[in-house]
């Protein structure tokens, strides 16, 4: 019985010794993950492929800022660069009075003139309008009008005497203020003519500028 004891003992540990000695000379495992991770050194740079379209692309869009924007053009003329005349060469006829406001570009800068003047007749060069301010006249045609400095344009203005109407309250007028097209500042042109105060008669009615 003891003899058999240390026999199964002895296989037991011989066999122990065994399984010892073949997993030492197996092949070492590898770490965990190491496996499914890919080398990144062999694979293309992802810095490189995604930098060269994203110059590509900027330097040839067609809306680059290198791409200049177009000049602008002249501005509209304002009063402060402008001289208003009259010539009242034009006559009249049925009690009208026919002549041409002439806006003359006194500036240094070529300008715009578009459109119809505001006319009022004014008891001063300061004072207020008096009566009913022009009509447009829209038979002439608006264009768009470049005044070089020392060019004018002109445009015609018809004034119908007072005398016409019999429920006018007549009151003395020093002369016209004439607002250009698109501006809030006045020039006054001194032709002394009678108004009427009372609202709903209209003596006064303009033309759109024309180039002279």
């Amino acid at each position: 019985m003891w003899t058999q004891r240390i026999k199964t003992g002895l296989l037991t540990t011989t066999a122990a010794a065994s399984l010892l000695l073949i997993a030492a000379c197996g092949p070492s495992p590898s770490p965990a993950g190491s496996s499914s991770a890919p080398p990144t050194s062999s694979s293309p740079s992802a810095s490189s492929s995604a930098s060269a379209p994203a110059s590509a692309s900027a330097s040839s869009s067609p809306s680059g800022s290198a791409t200049s924007a177009a000049p602008a053009g002249p501005g509209l003329c304002k009063a402060a660069s402008l001289t208003a005349t009259t010539d009242s060469t034009g006559g009249g006829a049925a009690g009208s009075i026919y002549e041409k406001l002439i806006l003359t570009n006194s500036g240094s800068a070529t300008c715009t003139l578009e459109g119809f003047a505001g006319v009022s007749l004014t008891a001063d060069a300061n004072g207020a309008p008096i009566g009913e301010p022009a009509t447009r006249e829209t038979t002439t045609p608006v264009t768009k009008i470049e005044l070089a400095p020392g060019k004018a344009a002109w445009a015609e203005l018809r004034y119908t005497q007072a005398g016409n109407y019999g429920d006018c309250t007549k009151v003395a007028a020093a002369g016209y203020r004439i607002y250009p097209p698109e501006d809030t500042a006045s020039l006054f042109v001194a032709e002394p003519h009678d108004a009427c105060s009372n609202a709903g008669i209209r003596l006064l009615s303009i033309t759109a500028f024309q180039a002279v």
